[in-house]
């Protein structure tokens, strides 16, 4: 098949393979994302337009064309505002580097940058009442292999409210238990670090699963603290075995408690955390900290008050509202003042 200017996929390799790892350094999920959006961008052009994959230049990269490719994500994919918003990004960030890897490019990335963000409906956090999680974390029967592996990782989930793949990544030797009060260091989106503290019952539970998962004799501080074996060879475990215990501990707890979701998932993990960090006191910007947000507009979908936060507040602001003993409103019985207020009189 010969390719009719290659200059175009050229830049699509060293965006793929240079710019997103080696420059920007993004994660390999991240990497992945770009990826496929870009490749479902290449056979929207070629499936759905008719046009050749040995013909797509730069000229086909046109606003015209992305919105073309939004509107049959939602309408022919089924996609969410989120998802079409996703891929518009990851378009936009191609297009930017199209600008700076050649300066006649410059009009890809101002074209695709007119191209307009779908409002998205705004979104009630997914989380666990303190029911809920509690009788979640009670499940996994600690003192077998299994449970131990998966009770350990959902109480330092909970505890520390790292995201699945922060999790993944902790090392045996992120933990700091002797100096004071006891972290783990994570390290989240764009590779930044932080240290979130962690409750001396985790410790407790730390020191148990290091013992038996990480023997003395061979703990190495570069080993992956949760992993699975695979023909006798130890590997970072796997999202995909994170959600599917979590998924099947969450039918058992729903069982015995309502109030746990038809379908729990890792992530709620991190929004149960952060709901009920925030419904304790935490200011919201110690809470962003702990999150390791980059910006507290992320933060602040914490922030709204729920059913229980409402009814509280209006009790405080009216202690005797709905009360036997509420006082009779200074104008009751008083036509004279009724007609002042009514400005009759």
């Amino acid at each position: 098949m010969k390719i009719k200017d290659d200059s175009f996929f050229k830049t699509v390799r060293d965006y793929l393979t240079i710019y997103l790892p080696r420059q920007r350094r993004l994660r390999p999920n991240t990497i992945t994302s770009y990826k496929s959006a870009l490749n479902q961008f290449i056979d929207f052009l070629s499936q759905e337009c008719g046009m050749p994959i040995a013909k797509i230049t730069f000229e086909h990269f046109t606003a015209d064309n992305v919105n073309a490719y939004l509107d049959w994500l939602q309408e022919k994919r089924k996609c969410s505002p989120s998802t079409r918003n996703q891929r518009l990004m990851a378009l936009r960030s191609f297009a930017n580097y199209c600008a700076m890897s050649d300066i006649s490019n410059v009009y890809l990335s101002i074209d695709i940058d007119d191209v307009p963000i779908q409002k998205v409906p705004g979104k009630v956090v997914d989380y666990l009442t303190e029911d809920a999680m509690k009788d979640l974390l009670s499940l996994p029967n600690m003192k077998n292999h299994w449970g131990l592996r998966n009770g350990f990782f959902m109480i330092l989930m909970y505890d520390t409210a790292a995201r699945c793949q922060e999790m993944i990544d902790i090392k045996v030797g992120d933990f700091v238990l002797d100096q004071g009060a006891p972290y783990v260091y994570l390290t989240g989106k764009g590779e930044k670090p932080r240290t979130v503290p962690i409750m001396e019952k985790t410790v407790e539970h730390l020191r148990r699963y290091l013992n038996y998962f990480h023997s003395a004799d061979t703990r190495c501080n570069e080993d992956s603290l949760f992993y699975t074996v695979i023909h006798n060879q130890r590997h970072p475990m796997s999202p995909d075995t994170v959600a599917y215990f979590i998924r099947n501990y969450g039918r058992e707890a729903r069982k015995k408690n309502p109030n746990v979701p038809a379908k729990v998932r890792p992530h709620q993990f991190r929004h149960t955390r952060a709901i009920h960090l925030y419904r304790s006191g935490v200011p919201l910007s110690l809470l962003a900290e702990y999150l390791g947000h980059a910006q507290m507009s992320t933060t602040k979908i914490y922030a709204y008050a729920d059913t229980e936060m409402k009814s509280k507040a209006l009790q405080k602001a009216n202690p005797n509202m709905g009360g036997a003993d509420q006082e009779s409103p200074i104008w009751e019985n008083d036509a004279d003042m009724i007609k002042r207020l009514y400005c009759l009189k």
